[in-house]
């Protein structure tokens, strides 16, 4: 029998054996341009800063915009309107808070002067503690002096004039600018949302980036609609509640709440805050101030647990632990005017997250609502494998 040839079909090893090439892992690269992209808005800020605000106000008054259009109202009309309205309101509020804040710092010596000695007569009820804890320093280590009759500085009414006069012209610049783009943002009517629809491919695309925008001039117009008015009426019940128990300025202490409010968590301890000490310098006695405090607090507290929950809509609401955050990382970036527009700018990427494909779990991590039950979400690992 004559011998028979094997020869060998697949070549060895075969292709699909062979170890694919690993990706190269995205994570380190994606880390330095969140780095990169932090650095650059902490470092453009005074650029940055008015274009946000453009941006947001684009969004709220868009919807106005539009509706005036159907009516025949041009929309370079509308935006002179709209930015004229702006403007007046903004040199209101500086006119109304002009004169209270004049006085107030006219007289910051002497209430430095009255808080130090409120804070001096407090510290008395712990002079023993602290006498006793010198001795036992002096004791210790009998070569540390120990200081006596330091004082600290006094308020400087001329430093903080012309501190006030070097950054006014940067506000002034900055809400010029604001106003401008904005301007520009209304007038072109339709064309921004053209181009950015027309920017994509599909049709598909096109739709879901057209929902997207509608969507953050709905979103960001019921919530920064709803939050001034919650706050506006928390501002009056604050400020005739400071009247009530005979604060000086109760109007300031409305606008300061009207204000403070719009940061979550940290306007409302500054605000009690502020109350507390100048209720200390305004009473002789600790009981008054006590109720300052608490009076601002259960205030607040009724309108952040009870009012403004009920009044937002609920898909508005945020995970609480993401704003907080969110707040701490824009006050650092951007300090006062960060923490205010915090909220707002978490409002739009939450949007952003529900209409990019492969973003829908950051954005139900973002959204408020209460999770779904793990025993509901998916369905057991025994029955997912089919075993029983």
């Amino acid at each position: 029998m004559a011998p028979v040839n094997y020869q060998a079909v697949h070549k060895f090893p075969r292709e699909r054996d062979r170890p694919s090439p690993r990706r190269p892992n995205s994570w380190p690269v994606i880390g330095l341009f969140i780095i990169a992209v932090i650095a650059a808005i902490a470092l453009a800020r005074d650029f940055l800063m008015p274009i946000t605000f453009a941006m947001l106000l684009f969004f709220v008054f868009v919807p106005v915009r539009r509706r005036l259009s159907r009516l025949g109202v041009a929309p370079a009309i509308t935006a002179t309107l709209i930015v004229f309205g702006l403007f007046f309101a903004i040199i209101a509020l500086v006119w109304f808070i002009s004169g209270p804040a004049g006085q107030l710092i006219a007289d910051m010596p002497e209430i430095q002067s009255a808080l130090t000695e409120k804070l001096q007569r407090l510290r008395g009820t712990f002079e023993t503690i602290d006498t006793a804890m010198a001795q036992m320093e002096t004791e210790t280590d009998p070569a540390t002096p120990v200081e006596e009759g330091a004082v600290s500085p006094g308020f400087d009414v001329a430093s903080a004039i012309l501190n006030g006069l070097y950054t006014t012209p940067g506000i002034i610049g900055q809400i010029a600018l604001t106003l401008f783009l904005l301007f520009f943002l209304i007038a072109s009517g339709d064309m921004i949302y053209l181009k950015i629809v027309q920017s994509f491919d599909t049709l598909h695309e096109k739709r879901l980036a057209y929902s997207a925008l509608r969507e953050i001039e709905d979103s960001l117009g019921s919530y920064l609609g709803a939050i001034t008015l919650i706050n506006a009426c928390l501002g009056l019940a604050i400020g005739l509640a400071m009247w009530a128990l005979g604060m000086p300025s109760p109007l300031l202490f409305g606008l300061l709440a009207f204000s403070l409010n719009f940061i979550p968590y940290l306007g409302a301890i500054t605000g009690v805050g502020i109350a507390l000490l100048v209720a200390l310098v305004s009473f002789s006695d600790i009981f008054w101030p006590i109720m300052v405090a608490l009076t601002y607090l259960t205030l607040t507290t009724l309108e952040g647990q009870l009012i403004t929950p009920y009044f937002v809509a609920r898909r508005l609401q945020m995970n609480a632990v993401v704003v907080f955050l969110t707040v701490a990382l824009w006050a650092w970036l951007w300090s006062v005017i960060g923490m205010i527009i915090a909220v707002p700018l978490l409002v739009v990427i939450s949007v952003i997250c529900d209409h990019v494909p492969g973003l829908e779990k950051l954005g139900n991590f973002l959204a408020g609502d209460d999770p779904v039950p793990l025993a509901e979400d998916e369905p057991a690992p025994a029955a997912r494998s089919g075993n029983i």
